[in-house]
């Protein structure tokens, strides 16, 4: 259900997208879990306007975006800290603020990591593919990214007293440095002592290539036992794949689902969101978890 109002883009960014929890359980179809990629902040968002956590929210990417609202309605700003303006005079970030008829909320360029996420009191209501509203931009499904012009539904809003909504939340801001828990497997015996030495010992930055696919680093190089490409397997969420120069790519929500470069380790789903609002340039350090908090992945040996 929706309401008679909704949203027009005045200024889509660099990249805004429809996103919510994304589809999880169609990885056997090639479908991808996609959703939020800081999925804290999308949560926060939907929880300051009263939404439950599945309502879909706009994430923006680096340099923000700007919507009019049709009708009179709740909105915030989570994620990455920006200038926030509401026809263009400055409100708070990080705080629900009350919008009348026609009004214009701009989050403006990200001032610390990358993706912040406006939220809605009722949500974006974008038509559902596989019961989510979010765009995967590998797979080409849900609504395509924003265009300027763009005009989008909004849903109806919870009824007040369903639950406790704060004025606020608090919310740290993405740190210097990203550091990554990891554990080793499913391919980790591809590599030589030495490169799973440095995959916890070498410091890597994000390279400016990241996206919504995958985190790519910039750094040491990981030393190969086995050359050339296995058969394609599955890779999940958190995957580091190691492609033929030896940088370690960490697969993010639109990742493919199979792929035939070695994985030589996982990180957990729970580190992602750090790993979502890291800037190009941001020093990455891998660090080894305990054997068995990460399914599937070994204990990270000490270095030797």
């Amino acid at each position: 259900m929706t309401t008679d109002g909704g949203l027009a883009t005045v200024r889509a960014g660099a990249l805004t997208t429809v996103q919510d929890l994304g589809r999880p359980g169609y990885a056997h179809l090639g479908v991808p879990r996609s959703g939020a990629l800081d999925l804290t902040a999308h949560r926060l968002a939907n929880l300051l306007v009263g939404n439950p956590e599945s309502a879909a929210t706009l994430e923006t990417t680096l340099t923000g975006c700007a919507v009019r609202v049709l009708a009179p309605t709740t909105a915030v700003v989570t994620g990455a800290p920006c200038p926030v303006a509401v026809d263009g005079r400055p409100a708070p970030w990080g705080q629900p603020v009350r919008l009348r008829a026609g009004a214009v909320l701009e989050a403006g360029a990200a001032t610390h990591g990358v993706r912040s996420y406006l939220g809605f009191a009722g949500g974006v209501e974008a038509e559902r593919v596989l019961g989510s509203r979010a765009t995967d931009l590998l797979s080409g499904l849900g609504p395509t990214p924003l265009r300027d012009g763009a005009v989008l539904p909004l849903g109806v809003p919870c009824p007040v007293g369903g639950g406790a909504v704060p004025d606020a939340a608090p919310w740290r801001t993405p740190g210097p440095e990203l550091v990554l828990p990891v554990g080793y497997g499913p391919r980790d015996d591809w590599f030589t002592a030495e490169g799973l030495r440095t995959l916890v010992t070498g410091t890597y930055r994000v390279a400016a290539a990241s996206n919504r696919i995958g985190l790519r680093t910039e750094g040491p190089a990981l030393a190969r036992r086995r050359e050339g490409e296995l058969a394609s397997e599955g890779m999940p969420l958190g995957a580091i794949q190691v492609p033929p120069e030896g940088r370690p790519v960490l697969f993010l929500a639109d990742h493919p689902t199979t792929g035939g470069y070695p994985v030589i380790g996982v990180v957990p789903a729970a580190a992602l969101s750090a790993a979502a609002q890291a800037a190009p340039g941001t020093a990455v350090r891998f660090t080894p978890v305990r054997s068995g908090s990460v399914p599937g992945a070994a204990e990270v040996p000490p270095p030797r």
